[in-house]
């Protein structure tokens, strides 16, 4: 008997940073990308200063370029002041974005960090945890949140991370970069009761995934990587859960992909 699966693909879209050369060239390249995307039926995710590099800021783009919000998942992560993390939010509220992704970000000298104290936490600092109590606290109900696995972290505290971010009102989880499959994903997807997207890496240079996922991985950089071929095998590994498509080729390999029912 076919089994009818509702896959929905969010593809990764990278804003400019705000010290860049050609800065017109790339904010005109980020919204072709975008609506590409959306022109493909696919959610799109905005990046907030990735890396710890300052960028533009999603809802920014979302306004000044005139882009549709309600299909795009906004990431957000503990590096703004009060002032401005709540323009953010006000600014996601009237554009209509319905999904966040918070994150607890990595950090620079040139971006302000939200202190505990700001947000009615006891704690030494704020992660992801706070930030995500605080959302769910002064905008109850307004967004979907969701929040990061890394299941190449030490087991056991990144599973005690992931069950503080539930607790504090997360909503899904997204993973980092599964090729194929992996053992950490699959034991958590038969206990959570929240959906988990897949993150797929779309890039042929494997050895930048370590600088993603923060570890060195055991992976076999002499052989050709193919992504394309990594994500149809994660797509059959895990047939239930939607993919969230990390430094995607919107040019070659976008045309691929089709978001909606699928038969298996």
């Amino acid at each position: 008997m076919q089994k009818t699966t509702i896959r929905n693909y969010r593809v990764e879209c990278s804003p400019p940073r705000q010290k860049v050369e050609r800065l017109k060239e790339r904010l005109e390249k980020f919204s072709s990308r975008f609506n590409l995307a959306e022109a493909h039926n696919l959610g799109t995710c905005i990046t907030d200063n990735a890396m710890g590099h300052l960028a533009f800021q999603g809802t920014e783009l979302l306004t000044e370029l005139k882009l549709p919000a309600d299909r795009t998942m906004i990431h957000l992560n503990t590096f703004h002041s009060l002032n401005d993390l709540h323009w953010i939010l006000d600014n996601c509220l009237a554009l209509g974005v319905k999904e966040l992704l918070i994150i607890s970000g990595d950090g620079s000298p040139r971006l302000p960090r939200l202190k505990p104290s700001e947000i009615g936490s006891d704690k030494a600092a704020v992660t992801s945890v706070e930030l995500v109590a605080y959302i769910a606290k002064f905008y109850p109900g307004k967004f979907k949140i969701g929040v990061a696995f890394n299941q190449y972290e030490p087991r056991e505290h990144e599973l005690l991370k992931l069950k503080q971010k539930i607790d504090a009102g997360a909503e899904f989880i997204i993973t980092q970069p599964v090729l194929g499959h992996h053992q950490e994903v699959d034991e958590i997807l038969e206990w959570l009761t929240i959906p988990v997207i897949i993150e797929a890496w779309m890039s042929p240079k494997l050895e930048l995934l370590k600088d993603c996922v923060g570890y060195d991985l055991t992976i076999d950089l002499t052989k050709p990587f193919d992504p394309v071929e990594c994500l149809r095998e994660t797509e059959k590994n895990y047939p239930d859960c939607d993919l969230y498509l990390a430094l995607l080729d919107f040019d070659k390999q976008l045309p691929l992909l089709k978001s909606g029912v699928t038969q298996s």
